[in-house]
């Protein structure tokens, strides 16, 4: 039971969570995954756990999976406003970021700051399974749906790089320039 000055005893459904709001008190409903939703890009699973809508627009939270032997089919990106948090679950991943590669294996995190160039491959003979944590929560499961479209299309081939583009800058990333030959 909770006491409140103005409204008297309240009971909570919820550990007696409530959010003060202006003079009212409203319970929050909290669940674990609450956005659980899973996307296939090609035959890259994304499972989608927290969205912006979840934490007040300040992370979303995903899975991924990237089967073996498996490289990202889009371009290399920067994400302008948020940093990317990889935390390793299962397999390694080799991740390029700023054209150094760094292979993520479980247990370990690796934070791609906002402005990196970044991308992934699995070059290993087992199935990844990374963790990431996106801050703020600028990027949803909107930007791998609109994704999965246009790589679908593809059939295959790359995909179309001017359609690529704009789905990334709509979801606050840009197209990184290709590496420079040395």
């Amino acid at each position: 039971m909770l006491f409140t000055p103005d409204l008297g005893p309240v009971k909570s459904k919820i550990s007696n969570n409530f959010i003060p709001r202006e003079g009212t008190v409203q319970q929050r409903t909290i669940t674990p995954n609450p956005s659980e939703e899973t996307i296939q890009v090609g035959p890259i699973g994304i499972r989608f756990l927290l969205t912006g809508d979840d934490s007040n627009g300040s992370m979303s939270v995903f899975e991924f999976t990237v089967p073996a032997g498996h490289k990202l089919p889009a371009p290399a990106h920067k994400n302008d406003a948020y940093e990317e948090m990889l935390y390793g679950l299962e397999g390694v991943l080799t991740w390029t970021v700023d054209g150094t590669p760094i292979e993520v294996g479980p247990g370990q995190a690796l934070c791609v700051p906002r402005g990196a160039a970044h991308r992934f491959d699995n070059f290993g003979v087992k199935h990844v399974k990374q963790l990431v944590v996106l801050s703020p929560a600028i990027m949803g499961p909107a930007y791998f749906r609109e994704a999965a479209e246009v790589i679908g299309a593809a059939a295959g081939a790359p995909p179309d790089r001017a359609k690529m583009t704009e789905v990334l800058q709509r979801h606050g990333m840009t197209v990184a320039a290709p590496p420079t030959a040395k």
